[in-house]
């Protein structure tokens, strides 16, 4: 397939973790260079019209958000991100065990702690993208990083839907912090099968008879795509078995009239996994099981 184009896009560029210098509405021509990805998915230039059309149809779309420098500059957030100390705060990481030994598997709620990925996450470009998809305005539910480095494990097959509670309307979108390729466990999704809350299995992940029925389709992109999906589309990644890491942003919105509920989830998140810990147990990665690989509890 090739590349949609488009005259105008919104964007913001941001120099720095405490200087924000927006871009708004500038011509394509006025801002860096755009990725070209190559890959076999179609991507889109924003939200237009046709990107809009290709989601509501699919339930997920390729769009390229940033630019060359805006992608350097969320890897070094993300670098600021990883660098921070266990327990060392209210945002939330998440260690796993590989073979080469501990490393971070996630990270949440840190946008209240960094200027630069809060400024990101919830005003301009990607607000803009998730209220047009959504078709009504947006606000952010929750944020993760997925470090998936390298060794680290994958997800099985699931929707995002059982695990948010508080919301009916709402869209996720994975940001690719580095190129997310078959090798390091880039997403797989099915197109069209968005209407309605599959079958489950004990873990809240997607039934193997089910999983065997769908046609799945892998989707690489480059660092700065990203790549939009409904909170029925079902996904998966697998491991990292590269020799390079695989991180990405994961924010997901839910539709304003619902409210602001940022808070009240990662309340929740919260006390669940406190109850986990007084019953002797490990808390889960997510609210569903999907995470496959060893956590280790701090």
């Amino acid at each position: 397939m090739g590349t949609s184009k488009v005259a105008t896009q919104n964007y913001i560029l941001y120099k720095g973790m405490h200087e924000l210098k927006p871009i708004f509405s500038l011509p394509i021509t006025e801002t860096s260079t755009l990725f070209n990805m190559g890959s076999n998915l179609q991507s889109f230039d924003g939200p237009t019209p046709d990107a809009v059309a290709f989601y509501k149809e699919r339930g997920w779309v390729l769009i390229d958000t940033l630019n060359q420098e805006q992608t350097k500059q969320l890897q070094h957030w993300v670098d600021d991100v990883a660098s921070w100390p266990l327990g060392g705060g209210e945002w939330i990481h998440h260690r796993e065990m590989t073979e080469s030994g501990p490393q971070l598997a996630r990270t949440e709620n840190f946008t209240p702690f960094h200027d630069g990925l809060r400024a990101l996450l919830r005003h301009g470009a990607m607000l803009e993208v998730a209220s047009a998809l959504l078709e009504e305005e947006a606000v952010l539910y929750k944020e993760k990083v997925n470090y998936k480095l390298v060794g680290g494990a994958g997800f099985a097959p699931h929707q995002d839907a059982p695990a948010y509670r508080f919301i009916d309307n709402h869209i996720s979108c994975m940001v690719a912090v580095d190129d997310s390729t078959p090798e390091n466990g880039c997403l797989d999704v099915v197109s069209s099968r968005y209407d309605e809350i599959l079958p489950m299995d004990e873990r809240g992940c997607i039934t193997a008879d089910v999983v065997e029925s769908m046609t799945w389709i892998p989707a690489p992109i480059k660092a700065g795509q990203t790549l939009w999906f409904h909170s029925r589309t079902p996904h998966r990644s697998g491991p990292n078995t590269s020799a390079k890491n695989r991180r990405a942003l994961y924010p997901t919105y839910n539709a304003l009239r619902e409210g602001d509920l940022r808070d009240a989830y990662y309340a929740q998140k919260h006390q669940e996994w406190q109850e986990a810990r007084d019953r002797g147990e490990k808390p889960g990665l997510s609210l569903i099981g999907d995470f496959q690989g060893v956590l280790i509890d701090e």
